[in-house]
């Protein structure tokens, strides 16, 4: 084996792995941090930039940009926070569900990203890109004032994309690409025994929801594919658009429901028996327009649209093949969302270029009914900054920060047992990102 091709099995072996161990709430549960080139600018531009590898994830057609056979590996850290402050949460009947506002809920997390691409005929590029482009993770105190709406949830995606790029003219090129999706899911939760007890109309249970809390965790994976499509238009080597679809990808989870602390009672009347479980999600579908301009030597402005299809996130329902208690549905009826971009270049020097960026995040989730604890989203604001180093013609080095300043978040959830859920959370989001880009 050649050297190079060593190097890039190693790298593509890592990233498939460390793709499986962390990710992070973002607006909905989508992750654009895909790529550090990018992020210094907010992602403005992302479907016109084709500035390195990366582009295979935001535009497949932008690797005809390419000149050489590139690698590039980037890695994300996200910290987000957000704390919950009780308005007039409560149990059934206006049961008291304690104080605990269950700490701060946001989990850092790290998104790794792994990219490469080379020409395989004349007008014929091939790319490989390697991420995550869902994922979630909150955590609240067990004893939390939400705890019969959620204590942890936890999503993981690995995401393989081949893909092909053709140069159709000096103005046109177009490019094509598979994904082939695995998705992880792990919810846990807190059961009101009591209240359960005298809905079902069964022999009340010993102890109060306080003290007689029963335990859920349902976890599932799943396999799905989809598609992706794009176009780059040159007006001229200064001025670009570019076009990029994503299709909707369909899971259909299986895994497993496990619940502790049942009350004697319940398991006689057959709930919560340890069982098979199963749930079905469409990954919404996306679609961006971006415009790049280079203004001159030093000075280029981008920009991006981006709608989202969350309008087919209807409910989460999780089938039981075992037990008595039915279906757990939550309704979530999201709406389809847009995020906007607008960023900057500037040359500095044949090494350095400086990024500037803002974009506005919309939140798919309508009201504060319909909002969960498992997903506090809302309409975020970015503010981002990077830095792009080249050390030599083959090696490059990226750097990128971002802050996401969060509307405040009001939720007013009742779940099926009527414990209901009310107050706003506080939430920010940190973002640091490296990348290494290396050509050959």
């Amino acid at each position: 084996m050649k050297p190079n091709q060593s190097i890039c099995l190693s790298i593509v072996t890592f990233a498939s792995l460390s793709l499986l161990t962390g990710t992070v709430f973002a607006a909905g549960f989508a992750l654009i941090e895909q790529s550090t080139s990018n992020m210094g600018s907010a992602y403005a531009g992302g479907s016109a930039s084709a500035e390195d590898a990366s582009t295979i994830y935001f535009n497949p057609a932008g690797m005809t940009e390419l000149d050489s056979t590139e690698a590039v590996f980037g890695l994300h850290i996200v910290q987000p926070s957000t704390r919950f402050s009780d308005t007039a949460s409560s149990g059934p009947a206006g049961v008291s569900l304690g104080s605990d506002a269950g700490g701060d809920a946001g989990a850092t997390g790290f998104i790794p990203n792994f990219y490469y691409t080379r020409e395989v005929a004349p007008q014929f590029k091939f790319g490989l890109g390697i991420n995550a482009p869902f994922g979630l993770s909150t955590e609240y105190d067990k004893t939390w004032i939400g705890r019969y709406h959620a204590i942890e949830s936890h999503m993981q995606s690995l995401n393989i994309n081949p893909s092909l790029a053709y140069r159709a003219s000096n103005q046109l090129s177009l490019g094509a690409g598979i994904s082939l999706q695995y998705l992880s899911v792990e919810l846990t939760n807190a059961i009101d025994q009591a209240a359960l007890c005298s809905g079902a109309g069964i022999a009340p249970c010993a102890g109060v929801p306080t003290t007689n809390d029963g335990y859920a965790k349902v976890t599932g994976t799943s396999w799905g594919w989809g598609a992706n499509l794009g176009l780059l238009y040159k007006f001229s080597d200064a001025t670009r658009i570019g076009a990029a679809w994503r299709s909707s990808i369909k899971h259909e989870l299986e895994g497993d429901a496990k619940f502790d602390n049942i009350d004697p009672v319940l398991k006689g009347a057959g709930f919560f028996a340890n069982t098979d479980a199963s749930a079905k999600t469409d990954l919404p579908a996306t679609l961006s327009v971006s415009g790049y301009h280079q203004i001159d030597s030093r000075w280029t402005l981008m920009g991006d649209i981006t709608w989202t299809q969350w309008s087919n996130f209807e409910e989460l329902r999780i089938k039981y093949d075992a037990g008595t208690q039915g279906d757990s549905v939550q309704p979530e009826e999201w709406e389809d969302s847009l995020r906007y971009a607008l960023g900057a270049h500037y040359r500095h020097s044949n090494q350095t270029l400086l990024r500037i960026g803002v974009a506005y995040d919309e939140t798919p989730i309508p009201n504060a009914e319909l909002r969960t604890p498992r997903i506090p989203s809302n309409n975020r604001t970015w503010l981002a900054l990077g830095l792009n180093y080249r050390v030599s013609p083959q090696l490059s080095f990226h750097l990128g920060y971002a802050h996401l300043f969060v509307d405040d978040t009001k939720i007013s959830d009742t779940n099926k047992l009527k414990a209901k859920l009310d107050g706003e959370f506080e939430s920010k989001v940190n973002i640091v990102s490296g990348q290494i880009n290396w050509t050959y």
